[in-house]
């Protein structure tokens, strides 16, 4: 099989794993002036397609000849598809012409299971050693721990990446022991403790010394598929709060379930998951993120997933309603990210603004609050009168009231992969 007809195969492979995102924090090699690449911000940039990917960067994979037999997963053994396996040697050189073109910024490696997780692991420790060392390419390099592999070798690509990710894939142990048995939580999650534990020590020594070897400095995501089991959504934001919390990952991907299998217990092949579904699923990760948010405040047992017609800050809101209308005058930055139409940014604005005088509701337009959602939560300087028809009478409350039945139904007894957190 000619290289063109293997980056046919292994390139459309890898277009499943969304948790690849470009960074621009620097790596162990970025002091080094005699190579290629660059890990700076100002050497990545950021290119995304219409289903999200990021086109900086080269997304292939090592190989589509999996030992397992994960019921999602178009690469599982027991499906009939092409297969294919480049040489560390092929990446490395096709990583090298591609940037040359100016066709890509960075790699992000991925691989299904080849004989086991150890030996899949060499050869991509194998691939990121020739790019570095041979090639001396200094470039933005992300890579995906395979579950199962040992310490060392997790260790050893470590250093050698810019980020990794080790895929959580299915957010309960119950859907995880159903269609992938050859996966364990524990396969999944020690590899994220190990490099949320050494990424910290490398902080730790760089602040002593400068010289100090980077860990994975741009840190660690992972990624969920969405819906291929009957998970609601508070299953998956307390999984994503807790993967926060505890292994400080930078950032929790989610995947829009697509028919890819025949599994018994899988959705119809027809039955593909809404894309609002995931779009509401990240809106909520932001929330988590930049605006202080915990997941049970966001969802509770008694409305266990996202509104169709609502984003999850306005139905906070609106089921919060006796904590508004907020003074912007007075209110603290914490409370401001809760009012609907005030973000990061003009939250800021607002607090350092009104230091030096009362503001209006005309100073808040220019500053960028977005007044058509935020003016019925909010009072200024002068007066509000949409505060007259903040009632449950209101128009704008009719779209949560009509959503009284959940949008995707979910079983109650599920148990999370993550609840050893709470």
């Amino acid at each position: 099989m000619d290289l063109q007809e293997k980056l046919k195969i292994l390139g459309d492979g890898a277009k499943y794993d969304v948790s690849c995102s470009s960074s621009g924090a620097k790596s162990s090699f970025s002091s080094n002036k005699d190579g290629i690449g660059s890990a700076h911000i100002s050497g990545i940039c950021h290119s995304w397609t219409s289903d999200g990917r990021c086109v900086s960067l080269l997304k292939i994979l090592m190989s589509n000849c999996c030992t397992y037999d994960c019921a999602y997963c178009i690469n599982r053994i027991s499906n009939d598809v092409p297969r294919a396996t480049f040489t560390p040697e092929e990446i490395a050189n096709i990583t090298i012409e591609f940037y040359r073109r100016n066709y890509i910024e960075g790699l992000f490696l991925s691989s299904a299971v080849v004989k086991n997780p150890d030996y899949t692991m060499e050869l991509m420790i194998k691939t990121l050693k020739l790019l570095r060392f041979s090639y001396r390419f200094y470039g933005y390099i992300h890579v995906k721990i395979i579950p199962g592999a040992s310490s060392q070798l997790v260790h050893s690509i470590g250093t050698l990446a810019d980020r990794t990710s080790v895929n959580i894939e299915l957010p309960t142990e119950k859907s995880l022991k159903m269609f992938a048995p050859e996966k364990t939580k524990e396969a999944i999650l020690n590899p994220m403790g190990f490099i949320s534990s050494h990424s910290a020590n490398s902080l730790i020594e760089r602040k002593k010394s400068s010289l100090a070897p980077r860990f994975v400095p741009a840190g660690q995501t992972t990624q969920m598929i969405i819906g291929a089991d009957k998970e609601n959504d508070l299953q998956i934001m307390r999984l994503s709060q807790g993967l926060y919390d505890k292994y400080k990952l930078k950032r929790v991907y989610f995947s829009a379930y697509v028919p890819l299998g025949n599994h018994p217990n899988l959705p119809a092949p027809t039955t593909a998951v809404p894309l609002l579904r995931e779009h509401r699923l990240y809106q909520a990760d932001w929330l988590l993120r930049f605006y202080g948010f915990r997941a049970e405040e966001l969802l509770n047992e008694r409305m266990p997933n996202f509104s169709n017609t609502l984003d999850p800050k306005c139905t906070y809101a609106l089921s919060h309603i006796d904590s508004y209308p907020v003074d912007v005058n007075r209110a603290d930055y914490y409370m401001l990210l809760r009012v609907p139409g005030i973000g990061v940014v003009s939250a800021k604005r607002i607090v350092a603004a009104r230091k030096h005088t009362r503001l209006t509701f005309d100073n808040l337009k220019k500053i960028g609050v977005v007044l058509k959602r935020a003016k019925y939560f909010i009072t200024a300087a002068d007066f509000n009168e949409n505060l007259t028809y903040l009632s449950k009478e209101q128009k704008y409350l009719e779209p949560l009231l009509r959503d009284k039945t959940p949008a995707f139904t979910a079983s109650a007894n599920q148990v999370s992969l993550f609840d050893f957190v709470r």
